[in-house]
């Protein structure tokens, strides 16, 4: 590794520890927003990790304060749910908020990008396989099974994932606004026993998105923003 290359991730990683912690404030919505003190997601934790070290060292994993907490807290409880599960987190927006290439969204904060949790051929939980030959895991294409390879999506954890997050967001006076996952897919959903609660509680997409998200399941979170300026 270059002397150069040495010296920039360690500004970036320096960056990363120094910076404030104040509250975040998130404006407008998340197609037309900003934001205002966003939060770096953690790079790892005990069951889960980022879809890419240098995609986060970019700034391309900022979140609102309050989704920063939402996110950790449902993957505290998974801890306990889904021991043996291992879950990676996509793409969220940047500090500042706005726009946010190529999607369409990520504006404000409010929005989060989860990969698919994946079980392999000996039905062990694995991290979906993200790296820069398939753009950290978005060029992934699942079959209408959920499958790809040696790699078949776990719909059980997914459920248990959206219920958790749910649950921490209505536990601190938010909510979820919206779930996108590839409408084929969903069904699969309906043999999870968390089924009846998310039937009951999550608004899931039914329209076709301009991608597929087969490979990720987008979530639209909702709390307090100011007027967009």
């Amino acid at each position: 590794m270059s002397r150069r290359l040495v010296f920039i991730i360690s500004m970036l990683l320096c960056c990363v520890h120094t910076e404030a912690r104040e509250p975040s404030t998130c404006y407008g919505t998340t197609s037309n927003g900003r934001l205002e003190n966003g939060w770096n997601l953690p790079a790892s934790g005990a069951n889960f990790q980022s879809y890419s070290t240098m995609a986060r060292l970019l700034g391309r994993t900022y979140v609102h304060s309050w989704v920063h907490t939402v996110v950790l807290k449902a993957y505290e409880e998974l801890e306990t749910s889904l021991p043996d599960t291992v879950f990676v987190y996509g793409e969220t927006g940047k500090k500042k908020g706005g726009e946010f290439e190529p999607h369409k969204t990520h504006r404000n904060g409010l929005s989060v990008d989860f990969m698919v949790p994946v079980r392999n051929v000996e039905g062990e939980s694995v991290p979906l396989p993200t790296n820069v030959l398939n753009k950290w895991g978005y060029d992934l294409e699942f079959d209408g099974e959920g499958r790809l390879d040696d790699f078949t999506i776990d719909f059980d954890a997914i459920a248990e994932h959206i219920y958790h997050l749910h649950q921490k967001a209505k536990e601190s006076d938010g909510d979820i606004w919206r779930v996108i996952l590839a409408p084929e897919l969903q069904p699969y959903l309906h043999e999870s026993r968390r089924w009846p609660y998310l039937k009951a509680n999550i608004q899931f997409s039914t329209k076709r998105s301009w991608v597929r998200h087969d490979e990720h399941y987008h979530v639209d979170f909702v709390v307090s923003c100011e007027p967009a300026t």
